[in-house]
């Protein structure tokens, strides 16, 4: 439950949506059971319906024009400045990371998650995004060069 939290956490930028997301596609892969052909690739699968929730989740979002001000700490729990000191240099590079990510799409969110958050190679992105191999690599590039931009500019 752990890594389908942390992947929707990532996409949808704050708990309440995250944890919303992450119900939904447990319910979603408990009606979806009978479609899973390999269950060697259950992991994928249920990767593929936790993103497609958290998709869903950010659409609801926007159709309910609530505007909200999400805080992404998918990072800053994990990272702790070695010498201990929460307010450190690594603590303010967490909550930079988060705002950046906050400002990128849900789609560039979604395969950085996979990604970095989630340890996936780009042939398992690929399969879980149900997209070709190049298409994956050329998108998680993209949203590499989105996220570097948005980080330049916070910095100015």
């Amino acid at each position: 439950m752990g890594a389908v939290y942390r992947v929707t956490l990532a996409i949808v930028g704050n708990e309440a949506d995250a944890a919303d997301a992450t119900q939904e596609a447990f319910v979603a892969a408990w009606r979806q059971i009978r479609s899973l052909r390999d269950e060697a690739r259950l992991d994928a699968w249920l990767s593929r319906i936790a993103v497609n929730s958290a998709r869903m989740v950010t659409r609801a979002r926007r159709r309910r024009s609530i505007r909200e001000i999400p805080g992404l700490d998918v990072v800053a729990p994990e990272v702790e400045s070695p010498t201990g000191d929460p307010g450190g240099r690594v603590a303010e590079d967490a909550r930079l990371l988060g705002q950046a990510l906050d400002r990128l799409p849900p789609d560039q969110r979604s395969i950085l998650a996979l990604h970095h958050l989630d340890g996936r190679g780009v042939a398992e992105i690929a399969t879980i995004l149900d997209i070709p191999e190049g298409t994956a690599k050329s998108r998680l590039f993209a949203a590499r060069r989105a996220l570097a931009t948005v980080l330049e500019k916070a910095e100015q």
